[in-house]
């Protein structure tokens, strides 16, 4: 199979989707591997080190996209890219597409098979190619909502740990999952105080035990929320629903009553964000302030630390691509569950049902009944 890998075009987005030891082991099971110059850069892989591993380096990233079978990027296509796309592509990426239905029409349209690097789901309910981006993510969230509680970024200007004779700052993590656990890692490692929410007592348990009883555990209602965040220095939005839409358990009416200069950091802003009022910012202006809250709504949070991200990414995302590559879609669908729960459109048809759920009108094909 011909594997593409072209640079990444998102605001600020350093990651690349093939590392030159990826590109190893598909040529060395007799694949050929399209990489457009400079695509490794931004991540500290320089061309000569994927010629030395076997790819074929192209000039233009058009002629990548027309010349390959299987597209393996990070995020998902941006507009540009969307007349490149042809009958019986591959795109194995970041899809996020409950939040962009442009993106999902295109690739209807193009009759694209889309495997989304989040939705893809093992026996035992994980997220592999989730987990790396999300536990970078969650650890990101504190060391970016620890600098916007500066005062000159309009924070509040509170240290998280405090020193001796000042109070410790309050950090309340909304969501247990990968992201909402990494976040409480550091937050207590800082030596903040931390609360975590989420809707799962099992999941509470778990914390409970993790963290030594050092975290505050509360189950996820409303009321729990409202006053957790009153009392916040910084709230971190962990909520994910894969494949679809996320919740706004952030509301608006929260804002006036919190601390002014108190930080909202949505992690879950690429399936739409978690609060009311967040949008997506960007890494090159990544803040906005509403009633005096500092929301931090990066749509690729781990793309700031683009080598550390890269190479966690293509460590989980290899084995499945290679298994696509050796067997062909289709094969890999029929023989392995994990990578049909990936696919979220399979020539025009919306294959994903969280997805299809997200919008009206749209309706959900079991993909196992295309293939």
């Amino acid at each position: 199979m011909k594997i593409g890998c072209v640079r990444e075009i998102k605001n600020n987005e350093f990651r690349v989707g093939l590392t030159p030891d990826n590109v190893r082991v598909y040529t060395a099971a007799g694949h050929e591997v399209l990489i457009e110059r400079g695509a490794g850069v931004g991540s500290g892989f320089a061309d000569v080190d994927y010629v030395a591993a076997g790819a074929h380096m192209v000039d233009d990233a058009a002629n990548v996209w027309r010349s390959c079978e299987m597209m393996v990027k990070v995020k998902e296509p941006l507009p540009e890219e969307f007349p490149l796309f042809h009958d019986g592509l591959i795109l194995y990426t970041y899809l996020h597409l409950a939040a962009d239905r442009r993106q999902m029409d295109a690739l209807l349209a193009g009759k694209v098979k889309a495997v989304a690097y989040e939705t893809l789901t093992e026996a035992d309910g994980s997220l592999p190619l989730l987990a790396p981006m999300s536990q970078i993510a969650g650890r990101l969230s504190l060391q970016e909502g620890a600098k916007y509680l500066e005062s000159t970024f309009g924070g509040e200007g509170v240290l998280l740990a405090g020193v001796p004779g000042t109070p410790k700052a309050n950090v309340v993590i909304i969501g247990g999952g990968t992201v909402g656990t990494n976040a409480a890692k550091i937050a207590v490692g800082m030596g903040a105080n931390v609360t975590v929410l989420d809707i799962s007592l099992k999941r509470l348990e778990q914390l409970d035990d993790l963290f030594g009883g050092r975290v505050q555990t509360l189950v996820s209602t409303d009321v729990n929320i409202e006053r957790a965040v009153l009392d916040a220095d910084l709230v971190i939005g962990a909520v994910l629903i894969p494949g679809g839409s996320t919740p706004k358990l952030f509301k608006k009416a929260y804002l006036k009553e919190m601390r002014p200069g108190a930080v909202f950091v949505d992690v879950a802003i690429d399936q739409g964000g978690c609060g009311e009022t967040s949008r997506v910012t960007t890494h090159d202006d990544p803040i906005f302030i509403e009633d005096g809250i500092v929301h931090y709504c990066v749509g690729n949070m781990p793309g700031a630390v683009a080598r550390t991200s890269a190479i966690a990414l293509t460590n989980a995302t290899l084995r499945y691509g290679l298994e696509i590559a050796d067997k062909g879609l289709e094969q890999a669908i029929k023989e392995n569950p994990a990578i049909a729960s990936g696919v979220n459109t399979y020539d025009g048809n919306v294959t994903c049902r969280n997805l299809a759920d997200s919008f009206e009108g749209c309706t959900y094909i079991e993909i196992e009944t295309l293939v």
